[in-house]
C-alpha cells in the first residue's frame, strides 16, 4: 500500500466520523441491551478510571452533535496513529 491509499483511507475514515457520527443511535448497544434483558445491568460498577471523552462529551463544544463529531475525528486519529506506529515498528524489525 501506498501513502496516496493510506491517506486516502484516513481521509474517508476522518469524512466519515463527522459526517456520520452525530447520527449514530441514542439506543443501548448490544451488550447493554443483553445487560437489560438478562437483568444484571444494575450490577454494573463505574470504572476506576476516567474516560478522556466519556459518553463523546467533549469539552468545551456546546452542540452535542459538534461535540461527538469531534470525539469521532479525535478517535480516529488516535486508532490510525496507533496502527500507524505500530506497523512501522513491525516492518522496522523485519528488515533488521
Amino acid at each position: 500500500m501506498d501513502k496516496k491509499e493510506i491517506l486516502f483511507g484516513l481521509m474517508a475514515a476522518i469524512f466519515l466520523a463527522l459526517v456520520l457520527s452525530p447520527f449514530a443511535s441514542q439506543l443501548p448497544d448490544g451488550l447493554e441491551r443483553v445487560a437489560d434483558d438478562k437483568g444484571f445491568s444494575e450490577k454494573e460498577v463505574e470504572p476506576s478510571f476516567s474516560s478522556p471523552i466519556p459518553d463523546y462529551a467533549w469539552p468545551h463544544f456546546k452542540s452535542e452533535k459538534l461535540a461527538t463529531s469531534f470525539a469521532g475525528v479525535a478517535g480516529t486519529l488516535l486508532v490510525f496513529g496507533m496502527g500507524y506506529g505500530l506497523a512501522a515498528l513491525i516492518r522496522r524489525r523485519q528488515i533488521q
